[in-house]
């Protein structure tokens, strides 16, 4: 008998756990004159309301951001080409740069999440949390959308 996959929307449980994984997210935002897309992949910090993300000031995706904060961000876990899970969360970005103790920290626990707590101890990381032009990017999603495709236990 052949596999079967099972597929549906994620649970709020399925989303927090598949969101705890260090995993890239990929943020979209547009050019406010020309509309056109702008897609990056950026490492990220879910706290269970808030998407948070560690980036530069002089960045693409902050300046169109700082005119229209509207955009949406993916997170997706392809285990191969059947199973897979993934999050689209959508709705206004708020920039944060202020207080610098407050982005300091949440850089520190992002870049933790992906270089372990010894990496981020590096020089490259310390002065990335440490830029004066080092912000925020905190989306708290007004719509979330989530799937999920697994073979099923037998």
């Amino acid at each position: 008998m052949a596999d079967e996959i099972q597929t549906g929307k994620m649970t709020p449980e399925m989303v927090n756990a598949m969101m705890s994984k260090p995993l890239l997210a990929r943020i979209a935002t547009a050019n406010p004159k020309t509309h056109s897309p702008h897609v990056v992949p950026v490492w990220f910090l879910w706290d269970g309301k808030s998407i948070w993300i560690s980036t530069f000031r002089s960045t693409r995706k902050v300046r169109e951001l700082q005119e229209n904060p509207k955009c949406s961000i993916v997170v997706d876990d392809a285990k191969n080409g059947e199973e897979n899970e993934g999050v689209i969360m959508e709705g206004d970005a708020e920039l944060v740069s202020q207080p610098c103790e407050l982005v300091q920290d949440m850089a520190t626990r992002i870049y933790s999440r992906y270089l372990g707590p010894k990496g981020v101890l590096a020089p490259d990381p310390q002065s990335w949390i440490h830029d004066p032009d080092n912000l925020l990017i905190r989306l708290t999603p007004r719509k979330v959308y989530s799937w999920y495709a697994a073979r099923k236990d037998e």
